[in-house]
């Protein structure tokens, strides 16, 4: 081969190259994540979404990507956000926090394969035509916590037991929040239980909301399972030390964050498990035949420091209940 021949190949092997890797880097798989949440407090369930897919075979920047969209608790956001995913035409439209972003994803396309993770009760939202075969697009992974909050009712009147009842904090802009207030309404009624709802969809109306709670006297507060509320997990805490209101929620991360108790499954693993089914249906099966995954173990977490600040004894039977305790 001549000098010139060889450098001309060369150069237009170089050339080339950039366009070929453009051209793979076009048809890696996109993730359109859409939550209802916000990115500073979500960072351990995006790290158990991504422990999910790599479980499948899947690292971001490799052989998949994912863009990501947050409402920040605004739920009037999430149909534009989703209609924005889908005009990516992402492979996967998965969906983070709960309900409202789940519906958001159902109702923006039929036809891209959804994904949900941390929905209360998928089948009474109307996301799924059944549990075992959910039909449709969409599939995922359900927490059960709409059956819960009559349990964290029960559990914190156990650790404070008072005339004055409790009161019930839910965000009413959430589509289901209907569900789970209902089952503990009846679960109070049930036990003679004075329950107190108390609603907030904003940061200034939490403030408000527990300065009500205050003057009601409520023994405690039962915080709903509200992807609202996550996303503003530090201010409640914060509010329920500084009106020295005890507290029961739903995940684990309130009690790491200072909260008094938390009942319910693993949010970290709702997003893990979710990520598998992604994964899956990113190597060809499709969501109508992957059925909706349910937890099979509740934890109870309690801490301690947080117990003995707001001057309550812990009972030696919810003690050896715990499954994790925070001294």
């Amino acid at each position: 081969m001549r000098r010139r021949e060889f450098i001309t190949l060369l150069g237009g092997a170089a050339a080339a190259w950039p366009l070929a890797a453009r051209a793979q880097q076009t048809t890696m798989p996109v993730i359109g994540f859409l939550s209802s949440r916000s990115p500073g407090e979500s960072e351990n369930v995006v790290a158990a979404f991504r422990r999910g897919l790599a479980e499948g075979g899947f690292v971001e920047g490799q052989n998949v990507s994912i863009a990501f969209r947050w409402a920040e608790g605004r739920y009037e956001r999430l149909p534009t956000l989703a209609a924005d995913l889908v005009g990516l035409r992402v492979t996967v439209l998965f969906a983070a926090g709960g309900t409202p972003s789940a519906l958001a994803a159902k109702a923006a396309t039929s036809i891209l394969p959804v994904v949900f993770a941390g929905v209360g009760d998928p089948l009474r939202a109307g996301l799924v035509a059944s549990l075992n075969r959910p039909g449709g697009n969409v599939t995922g992974m359900s927490v059960l916590t709409t059956s819960l909050g009559a349990k964290r009712l029960e559990i914190l009147n156990e650790m404070v037991s008072t005339p004055a009842g409790f009161a019930y904090l839910a965000n009413p802009k959430n589509p289901v929040v209907e569900i789970e207030l209902k089952e503990t309404v009846e679960a109070a009624n049930a036990r003679g239980i004075k329950l107190h709802i108390i609603h907030a969809s904003s940061v200034e109306e939490l403030d408000a909301a527990f300065a009500t709670i205050v003057t009601l006297r409520a023994g405690g507060v039962v915080v709903a399972t509200e992807p609202f509320f996550d996303s503003q997990r530090d201010r409640l805490v914060a509010l329920a030390m500084r009106h020295a209101v005890p507290g029961i929620y739903a995940w684990r991360e309130y009690v790491a964050a200072g909260g008094l108790m938390s009942y319910g499954t693993s949010i970290t693993d709702s997003y893990r498990q979710a990520a598998i089914y992604a994964g899956r249906i990113l190597k060809g099966e499709k969501p109508a035949d992957l059925p909706v995954l349910q937890p099979t173990k509740f934890e109870l977490a309690l801490n301690l420091k947080t117990a003995k600040a707001l001057g309550l004894p812990v009972l030696p039977t919810l003690l050896a209940r715990a499954d994790e305790v925070i001294e």
